[in-house]
């Protein structure tokens, strides 16, 4: 509770990769090609393959893909992964396809019109969306809300709270249990790193601890640099090199080096300024 979901990166594990080859499978299919941005390379020294970065940096899902082992990559084709959207459309366009100038769309697909408060107030049990109060890291209260399932860490627009003193005001903190949510400026919000589990490796082993990777912590958020400070199993801890952005519990941490995708996992809790691993 509490936490900001990535539904596209389940999603893809468990349906795309999963319910939906088994299906293709039954069916006699040996490959499952998919229209997502992302490439597929093969180590040299054990012959597995990996996920890639997509060539198309601004369309590069490899993000909602990092669950994906080798034995998924095995039978997985990524064919526009070594295009660019451009060069997409062009092709569609020359082939006479009628999406070829089809308007793209970030909303998650079971909620068409990108209202995800109203989505959550549909179909939650009554009792879990109760109002509660906006305060700051002091405890002060600031207004009221009508439920954290309205708010994200990081957000800063739609928070009702008036602007007299000239300071914005980001949600740093969601406490379901209590039905807080805790705001801050804009420094507030740095984290010196994060914890993450059910982290999957796709080597099937977590590097060395100290070992330099980057961290992606939303989709269109450029991969920060960090170091591996701890993999404990499934769960691991990272720190920031210098000062790490706002980290949202629920969502998805990928780690990279260079254009590999060396697993993921999801973001449990952020690590504040000077919290060691």
């Amino acid at each position: 509770a509490g936490r900001t979901p990535n539904p596209c990166a389940r999603c893809n594990r468990h349906l795309k990769f999963g319910v939906l080859w088994e299906r293709a499978r039954a069916l006699g299919a040996r490959w499952l090609a998919t229209g997502h941005y992302a490439r597929i390379g093969t180590d040299p020294t054990t012959g597995r393959p990996y996920l890639r970065t997509a060539v198309d940096a601004a369309k590069d899902q490899t993000y909602f893909l990092f669950a994906l082992g080798p034995a998924d990559l095995a039978h997985t084709l990524f064919p526009v992964g070594d295009l660019t959207k451009a060069e997409v459309r062009a092709e569609a366009a020359a082939l006479g396809l009628a999406v070829a100038d089809k308007p793209e769309s970030m909303e998650v697909c079971f909620v068409p019109g990108g209202d995800v408060a109203e989505f959550v107030e549909r179909h939650a049990p009554a009792e879990t969306l109760r109002p509660g109060l906006i305060v700051d890291e002091t405890g002060r209260e600031l207004g009221r809300h009508a439920g954290v399932h309205r708010f994200t860490v990081g957000q800063r627009r739609g928070l009702g709270l008036a602007v007299g003193s000239g300071t914005r005001r980001y949600v740093r903190a969601l406490d379901a249990g209590t039905a807080t949510v805790t705001v801050s400026d804009a420094a507030g919000l740095r984290a010196r790193g994060l914890v993450a589990r059910e982290v999957s490796w796709t080597s099937g082993a977590a590097p060395a601890p100290d070992t330099p990777l980057a961290v992606r912590i939303r989709h269109r958020h450029p991969p920060v640099r960090a170091r591996l400070a701890r993999a404990d199993g499934a769960d691991t801890t990272v720190l920031f090199e210098g000062d790490g952005p706002a980290v949202t519990p629920g969502q998805a941490a990928v780690f990279y080096r260079g254009d590999a995708v060396l697993g993921g996992g999801w973001i449990a809790a952020a690590l504040a300024e000077g919290a060691g691993p």
